[in-house]
């Protein structure tokens, strides 16, 4: 027990290191930090609103761990992102469960660092998104599908052997596992949808390579899929009664079917060719995103290739199962595979020696990355200019002040000026701002500085202005915006 508390803890700091001088990074972190928000003012924890408009784009496990840090932290970046790296620091605690089971005390220490010391990992530890809760329950799913699959080839080699087994005991230990497997679907489809259900994918694999597996007398399929449906259905009825089924045709139609054959967002192939071209995305990217241990990707390839036993073929299966469906998904980003970091980490601290492994890496990793956290991310702050403005105009902002934007609408603008003032962000078009500034009442409007000029040529003198460059992260273009207050 005392090892895992060490590591929970240990691991829980290194990604919470530098969460709280970063700013929540354009533009899924302020959408989900603010989705929360909102979620916690009207106090309908059902259907997810940012901006005062609904949010179909996930489920909303993250949204209610995120209401349940604010009620402890304030609403605040660290707040924000501190359940991810709750969920983060659970992941390499199950791992360092699963590898003792798998091997060895010493494997489940290795697949912990391995999965928290990869770059993607050290990325998405501290993002306030959805999607390390959805590694955590695909993993759990995963661990407990090998631990029904174990029970099941036991029991035959058993009887194979003419030796006597316990029924009883091997009856409560699959029933356990067999309740946390989908439970953990269920929550995985909370956390991020149907990709939650990777799970069961690799099982149907294993079922293919592997005729003489018996999984449903394991799994009990149907029960188990109706258990899994139910825990969805709890949150997932009310959803769609609220929304008159928009919620399954946005959320399912658009962010699942659309982005599986369209790109999103600017993110994946505009054309049939550059789809073919990105094909192989992942199996590329996977050497950054797994850095550093994807320099031993090519050895543990050759390894697996001259022996393989069932226990590779599981993590192999689970881990190809998830490149397999993100490299037919048309819509693209390094992070999508995630999911099967953790199984990658399984094989290759299976195979610690024979890779050669250096114990000297992680300490190496743990100095570079705390010190890019907390040294780096605060020189970065000055580069987001929806934080520097709000920051800056902090003390001349009012509760009751509207607010709105031309030509730069990016959902930080939201999250951080939302921290003083209770309406909510109005888009506008060039030649709808002067009417709106001209309006009764304290308000403010954020627009290009080179807009400045054409829109507003004679601003009044009762006004406050300021000014802040930086970069729009999702567009990757330099911006110079300028805010302008109306004190009444």
């Amino acid at each position: 027990m005392r090892n895992y508390i060490v590591l929970f803890i240990g691991c829980l700091l290194f990604h919470l290191a530098g969460t709280w001088s970063l700013p929540l990074i354009d533009r899924d972190e302020p959408r989900f930090a603010e989705a929360a928000r909102e979620m916690r003012e009207r106090a309908d924890f059902i259907v997810p609103f940012f901006n005062n408009q609904f949010r179909f784009d996930k489920p909303p496990l993250t949204y209610w761990f995120q209401v349940a840090s604010y009620r402890v932290f304030g609403e605040n970046d660290f707040a924000a992102r501190f359940p991810t790296a709750v969920a983060a620091a659970l992941v390499a605690l199950v791992l360092f469960g699963w590898g003792k089971r798998l091997r060895d005390e010493r494997t489940g220490w290795w697949a912990a660092i391995i999965f928290t010391f990869s770059l993607q990992t050290f990325l998405h530890g501290k993002a306030a998104v959805a999607d390390m809760w959805l590694v955590l329950f695909v993993t759990i799913a995963h661990w407990t599908g090998w631990e029904l699959l174990r029970a099941n080839t036991e029991h035959r080699t058993s009887l194979r052997a003419g030796g006597s087994t316990k029924p009883e005991a091997n009856i409560e230990h699959r029933t356990v596992f067999w309740w946390i497997f989908y439970f953990s679907l269920g929550l995985a489809f909370l956390a991020k949808g149907p990709i939650g259900w990777t799970p069961l994918l690799t099982l149907a694999v294993l079922k293919i390579t592997r005729r003489d597996l018996r999984l449903n007398s394991r799994f009990h399929f149907l029960g188990g899929i109706a258990l899994m449906l139910v825990l969805v259905c709890i949150w997932g009825i009310p959803a769609l009664l609220r929304t008159h089924g928009e919620f399954f045709r946005v959320g399912i139609g658009k962010h699942v079917v659309e982005r599986s054959v369209a790109t999103m967002e600017g993110h994946g192939a505009s054309s049939i060719w550059m789809y073919l071209a990105l094909l192989p995305f992942y199996f590329v990217t996977v050497f950054a995103s797994f850095f550093p241990w994807s320099i031993r990707l090519p050895a543990l390839w050759r390894n697996l290739r001259a022996r393989c036993d069932d226990t590779d073929q599981f993590l192999l299966a689970g881990t190809l199962v998830i490149f397999g469906i993100f490299t037919l998904v048309q819509t693209k980003l390094p992070h999508y595979t995630l999911p099967a970091f953790p199984l990658l980490a399984l094989l290759v601290a299976r195979r610690f020696e024979s890779l050669r492994l250096s114990s000297a890496l992680p300490i190496a990793m743990t100095a570079v990355y705390l010190a890019v956290a907390l040294f780096v991310s605060p020189f970065l702050a000055r580069f987001f200019p929806s934080y520097t403005l709000a920051k800056e105009s902090r003390p001349n902002l009012k509760p009751e002040m509207e607010f709105a934007a031309v030509d730069f609408t990016e959902p930080s603008l939201v999250w951080y000026f939302r921290d003083r003032v209770h309406g909510f962000m109005t888009p506008l078009k060039r030649k709808e701002a002067g009417e709106f500034m001209s309006r009764s009442g304290s308000r403010f409007i954020v627009l290009p500085t080179a807009s400045m000029a054409e829109i507003f040529p004679n601003v009044d003198a009762s006004w406050r202005s300021y000014r802040a460059t930086g970069i729009n992260i999702p567009k990757g273009r330099r911006v110079d915006l300028t805010m302008l207050l109306k004190p009444n």
